[in-house]
């Protein structure tokens, strides 16, 4: 049986990674992969307290995260190509709509 200390930290790294990837870059696709990572890092912390629970609550709480995911990278995606049509930049510097 694999340590519940090992899962946490592992689920951790990867979210540490994807907060990190999110508050450095400044490409929108690289910060939608961060927030991506950021949520199976919480799956795999959830699915790991499930694991060492005996229970099934976590995996059907990461489950729900998992759609989460995928909605929100089809919405994401969908936007970013979206605006890209429109002004052909993905960098956040060059995107200046919403200043007044």
């Amino acid at each position: 049986m694999i340590p519940n200390n090992l899962v946490i930290g592992t689920g951790l790294l990867i979210f540490l990674i994807g907060l990190i990837g999110m508050l450095i870059r400044k490409n929108l696709i690289i910060i939608l992969m961060a927030a991506e990572l950021m949520l199976n890092g919480v799956n795999i912390i959830l699915a790991g307290f499930g694991l060492f629970h005996r229970t099934a609550s976590g995996s059907i709480f990461a489950l729900f995260v998992i759609m989460i995911a995928v909605a929100e990278a089809a919405v994401g995606f969908a936007l970013i190509l979206s605006y890209f049509r429109h002004k052909e930049t993905y960098n956040l510097d060059e995107i200046n709509d919403l200043k007044g």
